[in-house]
């Protein structure tokens, strides 16, 4: 399917502006003199353990133990994930070096 160019600039001002009101809105919703509600603030502790968690059970969900390479990369590159980020605490070091390290496992080593 090939767009025309007044499709591309509608979908292109269409992410715009949704790109913008993803921003904006929070703003709006709890403006800076008002103190947050407490459920944002609960929300904020506990959704990014619960994202990591969900992200590592959907990373895992194929991984075959009985078969080859028995999941030995993902096992590996979720060892180091841990150690860098429980050394340098810097979280995109963590995730793209882990990445890193498990893309090369998976091309270069369990070929």
């Amino acid at each position: 399917m090939i767009l025309t160019t007044p499709q591309l600039i509608i979908t292109i001002a269409i992410m715009a502006l949704m790109t913008f009101l993803t921003r904006v809105v929070p703003f709006i919703l709890f403006p800076g003199h008002k103190s947050t509600p407490k459920y944002i603030s609960y929300l904020g502790e506990v959704l990014p353990f619960a994202i990591i968690g969900m992200l590592i059970i959907y990373c895992l969900k194929e991984v075959r133990i009985f078969a080859s390479p028995h999941g030995i990369p993902e096992l590996v590159a979720i060892i180091f994930v841990t150690f860098l980020h429980i050394w340098k605490k810097n979280t995109l070091l963590s995730i793209s070096g882990g990445t890193l390290l498990y893309m090369f496992l998976v091309q270069v080593i369990f070929v």
